[in-house]
């Protein structure tokens, strides 16, 4: 925690999703790609080789397209119908959908519920898949806002927008917090002008997130309720 930091200082917290509330024990979002590049573009290609994790659901796109050799131009033409076919294949394979909790994630949003403060979501993912997400972990009903990708494909505009939405809600003033689990996430957080809570429950480990300078670094939401019963 940076000197002088209080994580439950803000008035609004917005949660990524992936990696920091939940973790998806299936392949259902990643084979939704690969089905709708597949039946809108003829092509058979994969994510693997680009980054994806703090990275958006379009962005993922156009750096697949991009190495394939496809312009933007073309990408911005068939991007809306790419994105809507990702969208209907994961709702036709909802039922394999395995969200797994991050540990103390309950707990935490409890807390936070608890002591008055406004909870929102800003996702990388697509708006239906990001809820279908929160639905299938059943945290819809701790969440009253959220902002997702597309038209946005830059996750500092996502942030951007989730604060605006926040600050519609709760005031011009109303302080604004947000949790992740990615160097991106700080980083577009920074870009935001908005403090970062980082919890190391995706794929990046407690050094690599530690070492982005976020204004507080822990390896789970456990280690953050336990720091915060200590200093009390």
């Amino acid at each position: 925690m940076r000197d002088g930091f209080r994580w439950d200082a803000a008035d609004v917290y917005l949660f990524d999703i992936d990696g920091t509330l939940l973790n998806s024990r299936d392949s259902v979002h990643y084979m939704a790609f690969r089905s709708a590049m597949r039946h809108v573009l003829g092509l058979d290609a994969t994510i693997d080789h680009v980054p994806v994790h703090g990275n958006t659901d379009p962005g993922i796109l156009r750096a697949v397209l991009r190495k394939e050799g496809i312009s933007d131009a073309a990408i911005d033409v068939g991007m809306p119908h790419l994105l809507q076919q990702i969208c209907s294949e994961v709702d036709r394979n909802r039922d394999q959908l395995c969200p797994e909790l991050c540990p103390s994630i309950m707990e935490l949003l409890t807390s936070l519920r608890s002591q008055g403060k406004l909870l929102g979501v800003a996702s990388g993912n697509l708006g239906p898949l990001g809820r279908l997400k929160l639905e299938k972990a059943g945290l819809t009903e701790w969440f009253s806002f959220g902002a997702f990708s597309h038209p946005l494909e830059l996750r500092r505009d996502i942030f951007l927008e989730g604060i605006e939405q926040a600050r519609r809600l709760r005031g011009r003033d109303a302080q604004v917090f947000v949790v992740g689990d990615t160097p991106a996430d700080i980083e577009a957080a920074a870009s935001a002008g908005v403090p970062v809570i980082a919890l190391a429950t995706g794929v990046y480990d407690f050094p690599s997130l530690l070492k982005c300078g976020p204004e507080a670094c822990f390896a789970c939401a456990t280690d953050l309720l336990a720091f915060s019963v200590a200093k009390t």
